[in-house]
């Protein structure tokens, strides 16, 4: 059985021009958003054995934050791909994961997320995942490599607008 975790990351503060877009940081309701979203992943689901993150700023920064509320004894692996993906390039990464772990979970942007979420979704279509917003799926494959949409089905999704 595989598990796939899917984060937007958390809202990030657009106030200084000077920064590069991967450079942005999150902003106040980001930081509150990450603690809140990842204290309630922690204490109502199993966690993940392996956390990927784009290397954006504000996508490493909400991986981390995940990070430390799981207690997690490894960092994030960060994959330059994930900046501006596609769900092409989302998938790749995904049937690419060693076998080992049988749960991950990954942290990137729109439009890259929404449009994953609805490509594997078959009972819904989401117009935006949020930032911050998580969707879980879980697949009854034994290989990564396995991991397509006709094998798999939503567990859950949770948006920080809805606490």
């Amino acid at each position: 059985m595989k598990t796939l975790t899917l984060v937007r990351h958390a809202k990030s503060d657009w106030g200084a021009d000077f920064l590069k877009d991967i450079d942005r940081p999150l902003n106040a309701t980001g930081y509150k958003d990450a603690y809140l979203m990842s204290e309630w992943y922690l204490k109502n689901y199993n966690l993940p054995q392996l956390l990927i993150t784009s290397t954006a700023t504000r996508a490493l920064s909400t991986s981390l934050i995940f990070n430390r509320a799981f207690n997690l004894q490894t960092v994030p692996n960060l994959i330059p791909s994930l900046y501006e993906s596609t769900k092409e390039n989302a998938l790749q990464v995904i049937i690419e994961t060693n076998n080992s772990v049988n749960h991950l979970m990954l942290f990137g942007h729109n439009p890259f997320i929404t449009n994953l979420v609805n490509y594997l979704c078959t009972d819904l279509d989401f117009e935006n995942i949020p930032t911050c917003g998580i969707v879980e799926f879980e697949s009854k494959c034994e290989n990564w490599k396995e991991f397509d949409k006709s094998k798999i089905k939503r567990k859950f999704h949770q948006f920080p607008k809805q606490f």
